[in-house]
């Protein structure tokens, strides 16, 4: 898997991770490239290389439909993101002690939100794959 920091450091691949989130907060269930490179004004081999990078690092999956490809939001590996930055969000809000786990407790606590993230994407897929989704 790619490095979850460089695929996002992008701001053409944010702005299509936000698009994404929009329509799916909406109820779609996929976004056309077309209808990504007309809202985001990018050219199509544009977006087709950065859907390209976002697919490798499994936060879009994509539907066929005969030539048609739709995309959708696949949040499950931005966790890592998000447990990288809990700490300085800790700090940010009022200078709040940062408490160290002890190893053991850390790693436990990392292998349970690892299967979690799993089992969400998992669950995700199967039910994607459901007739009539």
């Amino acid at each position: 898997m790619a490095d979850i920091f460089g695929v996002i450091a992008d701001a053409t691949r944010r702005d299509i991770l936000r698009l994404l989130l929009d329509r799916s907060a909406v109820g779609e269930q996929g976004t056309s490239v077309s209808h990504i490179v007309t809202q985001l004004g990018v050219s199509q081999p544009t977006v087709s290389k950065h859907l390209k990078v976002l697919r490798d690092a499994e936060l879009v999956w994509v539907r066929e439909d005969g030539q048609h490809r739709y995309y959708s939001l696949s949040a499950a590996p931005l966790v890592e993101v998000e447990d990288w930055l809990l700490p300085f969000e800790d700090a940010a809000d009022g200078g709040v002690p940062i408490v160290s786990l002890p190893v053991s407790a850390a790693h436990a606590a990392e292998v349970v939100g690892r299967a979690a993230a799993s089992v969400n994407h998992a669950v995700a897929s199967a039910l994607r794959r459901l007739p009539g989704r």
